[in-house]
């Protein structure tokens, strides 16, 4: 069987994963193509992903399937494909905005309360701002960058896969068997109800602070989320706007991401911005991810801001689908109250 992956992101690297190893388990004969426009893997919304596996601290903003299927991919990234630490997530919020932080924990669950000796044990730089915090122990983060180029070095070594960078898929023929299009909202055209959500983060560079796992900070109008990097530096991110300018960075977005990085700590107002960027989050109306079949083409798609939570059970679910002929209503049925209901 011949299966071309169209998109080398977060969810075309881990469906050619998922394929490879449930077609060895069930000694299944198959070759992998895939297929990227760009010059390498993970260049578009997963090169500005914060990479947070957080299944429980997403549940406060989300539906219940995103923390269920988020669970997945944490055993993913830890155990199947081991390139994430599980440090867990540090969730804070300033006084004033308290009431957020506990609507946050009522919201959640699987994390435990923490005084500021606590916040002082975990993340030293932060105690002197924060007396209260909500830590989600089992929780875990990666570099995405890195992670993906694993993936794909990982998948190039297999001798049934083939990569193939700077090249169109759209303009190739489908001399395949089946075709699993992972181009997230360069599939628009292709793709009735995908929109884009764009998101702007930024990576700084800040001798004076250290962090050792992903701290949230809850804010009404402004939540921000900062990732620690293993060469030190800290991804700060990110904003959400609901359009579609896939590059351009703006001043109002990079005001909001600094104050609230100052917010955390006040050391941060010197820290060097070594990057920023901008891309489209391929988003549905309801903004939960998709699966959807026509004939022996899968769409995987709607992923929203969860690329590297939802990728991994998104990718399992479409390898059954092609290996198995198996049906997931949860992601499948076009009708939500069919999908809830799943």
């Amino acid at each position: 069987m011949r299966i071309r992956v169209i998109g080398a992101g977060a969810a075309g690297l881990t469906a050619a994963f998922e394929l490879v190893r449930q077609a060895e388990s069930q000694n299944r004969d198959i070759a992998v193509e895939i297929v990227e426009k760009a010059e390498g893997p993970g260049r578009g919304c997963s090169h500005y992903a914060g990479g947070m596996i957080a299944p429980w601290c997403e549940a406060e903003s989300t539906e219940p399937i995103v923390a269920t299927l988020g669970e997945e991919a944490l055993k993913f990234w830890t155990e199947t494909f081991p390139v994430a630490e599980k440090r867990g997530s540090l969730v804070v919020a300033p006084k004033r905005d308290r009431p957020d932080l506990l609507h946050f924990s009522r919201r959640t669950k699987n994390f435990v309360t923490l005084d500021r000796d606590g916040v002082a044990a975990l993340e030293p730089d932060l105690a002197e701002n924060f007396d209260l915090a909500l830590y989600f122990a089992e929780e875990a983060h990666l570099a995405p960058r890195d992670a993906l180029t694993k993936l794909a070095e990982h998948l190039a070594q297999k001798a049934n896969v083939t990569i193939h960078y700077g090249v169109d898929a759209m303009a190739l023929a489908e001399n395949c068997d089946w075709t699993l299009d992972c181009r997230g909202f360069s599939a628009k055209p292709d793709l009735s109800g995908l929109r884009g959500v764009k998101g702007e983060m930024m990576i700084v560079r800040a001798p004076d602070i250290k962090l050792t796992r992903p701290v949230r900070m809850v804010h009404p109008r402004h939540p921000v989320y900062l990732v620690p990097r293993p060469d030190g530096t800290i991804m700060v991110g990110a904003t959400m706007y609901e359009n579609e300018e896939r590059a351009r960075v703006t001043a109002e977005s990079l005001v909001e991401l600094v104050n609230s990085a100052f917010a955390l700590n006040p050391a941060f107002a010197q820290a060097e911005v070594l990057e920023t960027g901008s891309d489209v989050r391929p988003s549905f109306a309801d903004n939960l991810p998709r699966i959807r079949r026509e004939g022996k083409k899968l769409f995987l798609n709607g992923l929203y801001r969860h690329g590297f939570l939802l990728s991994p059970p998104l990718a399992s679910r479409a390898a059954r689908v092609i290996l198995e002929g198996a049906h997931f209503p949860e992601v499948m049925d076009e009708n939500r109250g069919q999908r809830r209901s799943a």
